[in-house]
């Protein structure tokens, strides 16, 4: 889709689990109304799934002015080529001027597909999204050691996917009400890709996203058994586990775990790096933690900077003794 000069409206697609928008959604609904209302553009979402018709109303508080919404059995579980398709027939007809995505599994794999049939641009992993003084939406990144904004100029939409948390949850509106515009699912789905199972799998520790407290390792644990001590503290501060990105190469934790700009993005009351250089594509991850604490044998890593409490100390050597320190504590209480 090319450029044109009037403006369409800024787009959200929407994802739901269960029936349930999740809070990615809500968040970029929230900016999608800021950067529509420097624009003067309607803000529309585009949802699908079953059962749906009920669950729209926050969409609308958030925010939203119209709500594309395709509600069938067909749409139940997430299916790339029939979300696709439905995405990309309703963008060709409309003409968004911004298409943003959450940076989900689902999301991860749906916006590549949805910029390729559009012959657009997409910029993932955004943390902030602006408009500049050509009216065009810069999207900003990290990238060689600070952060550069990437844009769009001829192509349409201006595609950005967005990590839950990046942008808060906007002021829910309860009376805002909107235009709901069901889409007819087709009626025949590929037969490339066929969900034969889901399968639920509950987390083992507390989850990274709503912790109050969140403990996260580097590669400076050493090897397994260092990894293992600081999971032992995560779990006796009833934490959450997040790491970085040379953790999950070293095979130690999984994706799901990793904390930053291609990780998850995490706003807890506490923050405990251990053993991490506290590089830029981290931090970000951590930006709206209340407190800040690090722990690391050089005392010039990076990470000292960033944070409100700094140790150094080798964290094979400390974290036993913190973990002794705090049963402690418990038992002389």
């Amino acid at each position: 889709m090319t450029t044109k000069a009037n403006c369409g409206p800024v787009w959200v697609v929407a994802e739901q689990v269960d029936g349930r928008i999740q809070n990615v959604s809500l968040q970029l609904v929230g900016k999608a109304r800021q950067l529509a209302d420097e624009l003067d553009v309607p803000v529309e979402v585009v949802l699908l799934g079953q059962g749906m018709k009920d669950v729209v109303e926050p969409l609308f508080a958030a925010g939203a002015d119209r709500v594309y919404l395709g509600d069938d059995p067909v749409l139940n579980w997430y299916h790339a080529e029939t979300y696709t398709e439905m995405i990309v027939s309703l963008a060709l007809k409309i003409q968004p001027e911004i298409l943003l995505i959450g940076s989900t599994c689902t999301g991860r794999e749906l916006a590549p597909l949805v910029a390729a049939r559009l012959a657009t641009g997409l910029t993932a992993h955004c943390i902030d999204l602006k408009i500049n003084d050509q009216r065009i939406l810069e999207q900003w990144i990290p990238a060689y050691g600070g952060l550069i904004s990437i844009i769009c100029p001829q192509k349409r939409p201006q595609m950005a996917t967005v990590a839950s948390g990046v942008f808060p949850l906007p002021d829910m509106d309860e009376s805002r009400r909107g235009e709901l515009v069901m889409l007819k699912a087709p009626e025949a789905v590929s037969g490339r890709i066929r969900t034969l199972e889901v399968v639920r799998r509950e987390p083992e520790t507390v989850a990274l996203e709503s912790a109050s407290i969140v403990v996260a390792g580097g590669i400076g644990a050493g090897d397994e058994d260092g990894w293992r001590q600081i999971s032992d503290l995560a779990r006796i501060l009833n934490a959450a586990l997040g790491c970085t990105r040379p953790v999950v190469d070293a095979g130690w934790a999984g994706h799901e775990t990793m904390i930053g700009q291609s990780g998850k993005m995490v706003s807890p009351e506490l923050y405990l790096g251990i053993g991490l250089s506290g590089d830029l594509q981290h931090l970000i991850g951590v930006a709206g933690a209340r407190v800040m604490a690090a722990v690391n044998k050089d005392a010039r890593a990076p990470v000292f900077e960033q944070v409100d409490y700094g140790i150094v100390a080798d964290c094979r050597e400390f974290v036993p003794l913190l973990i002794e320190k705090i049963r402690a504590y418990r038992q002389s209480r």
